[in-house]
């Protein structure tokens, strides 16, 4: 009964306009004052500073203003060039760019809405003035942002890691496969759709003008190679690594490309920490509601709910995967991990799934909510950039959320997708 209330509560404070992180914290605090916990305070404030001081969370701000850097620094501009020079050629021109593009992006940043916001907008501005149809732009550019979370370096994935004690490298690994898969199935939908509204498609570059285009872009693209060989070489840990990339793009942005000056640095930091502060208050009250619902052994009753259900270990993943994509089409992603995972994972250790497996089957699901209303993050980004409607916009981005359901439904009954590469790792 308590479960159901939380539920009802915390979805109808966030349907009429509360934000999340304040529509999570009133209904923790407020069911355990109803029940008369009256010395709840103090405990509240220590699990919110307990949620946001971990050494693992440093990575977080430090890779938002990584994003930043590189959206502001001439380093997104380079890599759009890269991709054009590679995949404008194909069938679907312009919106295989838009997810190659967004591929290599991932590898940098690790945050969906960084590369809707910021490359999105080089993305978006190309294909509308070669014609392309607005909408068509709009919603490639929002599903090809999921990418960013899945591919390493990848934000979502540390904050699993702080909950389940998963090592990130091994997470990281695991994204690899998925996020490629996620690149496959998008560009099999811009083909079939270009072909049917007959989209332009740029001309064949030489090799000696792609070759330009590549030496361009190499030390954007060394980027990548910093921050996985640094991970995997065991040169510095994934938090360390959020570190390096920061000071190497700043290094490009103001030296190399020299589009960066102090003053806008400054305005950068200011950015970047407005929404660190925003990310992390949703992981701190988080952190309250999952000590709340464990206090309250919610998950235990979530647990005999779904083995009522059923006891089969397909059709329990299938519930999962079904109440994940709800809860993203409610919560931002962070806070759906940090307030599920607690929940979900006695059952994972009794189907006998690998965490790293379960944590990319977390972050898919999440994905999905990310393009689904009412919360759908890369959704309102993309919508703000662009003055697409968000109704319009969400049918746009069907096609792709299908593909992204489906690359889902095989990480989670083809473990060796998710788990190969990690058990390499070890």
């Amino acid at each position: 009964m308590i479960a159901l209330i939380v539920c009802v509560l915390l979805v109808g404070l966030m349907i009429v306009g509360v934000p999340v992180c304040v529509a999570m914290g009133i209904t923790s605090e407020g069911v355990f004052a109803a029940l008369g916990f009256s010395k709840i305070l103090p405990v509240m404030a220590q699990r919110i500073y307990n949620g946001t001081t971990g050494f693992t969370m440093l990575a977080i701000p430090f890779f938002i203003l990584a994003g930043n850097l590189m959206n502001t620094g001439g380093i997104t501009d380079r890599i759009f060039n890269f991709a054009k020079a590679c995949v404008g050629h194909w069938p679907g021109g312009l919106g295989q760019v838009n997810i190659f593009s967004s591929l290599i992006f991932s590898g940098m940043s690790g945050a969906a809405v960084a590369d809707a916001a910021g490359l999105g907008v080089i993305e978006m501005k190309a294909m509308d003035d070669s014609g392309y149809d607005h909408l068509f732009s709009a919603s490639i550019t929002a599903a090809s942002s999921t990418i960013g979370p899945v591919i390493p370096p990848s934000i979502p994935f540390v904050v699993y890691s702080s909950v389940t004690s998963v090592s990130v490298a091994r997470l990281f690994a695991a994204g690899f496969a998925p996020g490629v898969l996620m690149a496959v199935a998008m560009a099999i939908c811009v083909y079939v759709i270009s072909k049917r509204k007959g989209f332009p498609v740029s001309e064949k570059m030489p090799w000696k003008l792609r070759m330009r285009y590549f030496i361009d872009a190499i030390p954007s693209l060394m980027t990548v190679v910093i921050i996985i060989g640094g991970i995997w070489g065991g040169l510095f840990t994934a938090t360390e690594a959020a570190i390096v990339a920061t000071f190497y793009a700043m290094f490009l942005s103001m030296v190399v490309y020299r589009q960066v000056d102090m003053k806008r640095l400054v305005n950068i930091i200011y950015d970047s920490i407005i929404t660190s502060c925003k990310t992390l208050f949703i992981i701190a009250i988080a952190n309250f509601l999952a000590y709340f619902m464990i206090h309250q052994k919610i998950p235990n009753q979530v647990i005999e709910g779904m083995l009522s259900i059923t006891t089969n270990p397909a059709m329990l993943i299938l519930l999962i995967i079904a109440v994940l994509i709800i809860l993203g089409m409610f919560l931002e992603g962070t806070a759906v991990i940090l307030i599920a995972t607690p929940i979900f994972l006695p059952i994972i250790d009794k189907i006998g799934m690998d965490y790293v497996q379960f944590g990319v089957i977390m972050i898919l699901a999440s994905m999905i909510g990310l393009l689904t209303p009412p919360v759908g993050m890369s959704l309102y980004a993309v919508s703000s950039v662009t003055d697409v409607p968000l109704m319009k916009l969400s049918k746009g981005v069907l096609p792709y959320v299908i593909g992204i359901f489906v690359v889902l439904l095989v990480c989670a009954f083809w473990p060796p997708l998710s788990t190969v590469l990690p058990g390499l790792i070890g």
